[in-house]
């Protein structure tokens, strides 16, 4: 009877092993990174990942990927000069990295020349211009519908009916969305723009917008990620109103920012990461991003503004997104 009592206590130690095993081995698949094409991650930025802007949102998508996927990912800041960025895509190459994120239209150029070198590594630019290669891949951040809500709420919340708006350079669509959204909002404010040809500039941003408030403009959309952060300092410190770019900056002064355009850099990084790391990227090579994909948004509104026109506003934009319509489009 000892030794039939020993057998089975072993055979029940055998199935509590197994079971404890398969326990391990389906929390461990329900933890596994998703595994395919990708092997590592680089990214190149143009100014910092300490921007509180753009380089850092780009920043914190590299760590999502690295997050989802499971990969090693490497970065490098002050990426401007072209030999600096031939020699960091060939330092990445050796790393072993076969995704390769330029973060800004920057770098368009250069991969598009270089890519041939490197057949198995895909490239990404951001707002960049039609790839020319089969391994480049473009991806933008509509700026249309995002100028747009802007505009309306400058326009609102306008004491002397005069906004402005202070971009990089006249072609980002937020301008053009910026005064059709101000002008169907109140067709008798004044919309001024001024362009500080320099992501970067914010000496030149911040003379530049002394001239908008000089002119009467008491809401100022600072349209550009190196110098947003100091405009948008001038402003409180002046007591007027921004609108906040690329992030919710609401943190910047709840009274000073009206709301934000926001870019969820992160969220289009992991979609296009997974398309390649699916094998699936389109044979385009060209994704544009909006507010129907969520990486888009409006961020915090003040608490200055009457909560009519919050609502308002927050139907619009549900109905832009069910349509792809503007409100002044129906």
């Amino acid at each position: 009877m000892y030794g039939a009592k020993g057998v089975e206590h072993g055979m029940k130690y055998q199935r509590l092993v197994m079971i404890f095993s398969f326990l391990l081995l389906l929390s461990a698949c329900s933890q596994a990174p998703l595994k395919g094409h990708i092997e590592k991650v680089g990214l190149l930025v143009p100014d910092t990942i300490n921007d509180q802007v753009w380089g850092t949102k780009g920043y914190k998508g590299l760590l999502s990927i690295q997050s989802t996927f499971g990969v090693d990912v490497y970065y490098k800041e002050g990426m401007i000069e072209k030999e600096k960025i031939v020699d960091a895509i060939e330092e990445f190459h050796k790393k072993g990295v076969n995704l390769m994120i330029g973060h800004g239209s920057e770098y368009s150029d250069i991969f598009n020349l270089i890519s041939e070198d490197y057949p198995k590594t895909q490239f990404i630019t951001v707002n960049g211009g039609k790839p020319q290669s089969d391994n480049v891949t473009n991806v933008t951040f509509k700026g249309e519908a995002m100028g747009f809500f802007g505009g309306m709420t400058s326009a609102h919340m306008s004491k002397t009916k005069k906004i402005g708006i202070l971009a990089t350079y006249n072609w980002q669509s937020e301008v053009d969305g910026f005064i059709r959204g101000a002008k169907h909002q109140d067709p008798h404010v004044q919309v001024l723009a001024e362009f500080v040809e320099n992501w970067d500039d914010a000496e030149r941003a911040v003379d530049l917008y002394h001239k908008l408030k000089k002119q009467g403009a008491d809401v100022v959309y600072p349209a550009g990620d190196g110098y947003n952060i100091p405009v948008i300092e001038q402003i409180k410190a002046d007591n007027l109103s921004a609108i906040g770019y690329v992030t919710d900056q609401s943190n910047l002064g709840s009274h000073t920012v009206l709301t934000s355009t926001v870019q969820h850099v992160d969220k289009a990084y992991n979609i296009i990461a997974k398309k390649f790391n699916e094998g699936t990227l389109d044979e385009k090579r060209e994704y544009s991003f909006d507010f129907k994909e969520g990486v888009i948004e409006m961020g915090k509104f003040s608490t200055t503004i009457d909560q009519s026109f919050v609502k308002n506003i927050e139907n619009d934009i549900k109905n832009y997104k069910k349509t792809g319509k503007l409100p002044n489009e129906k």
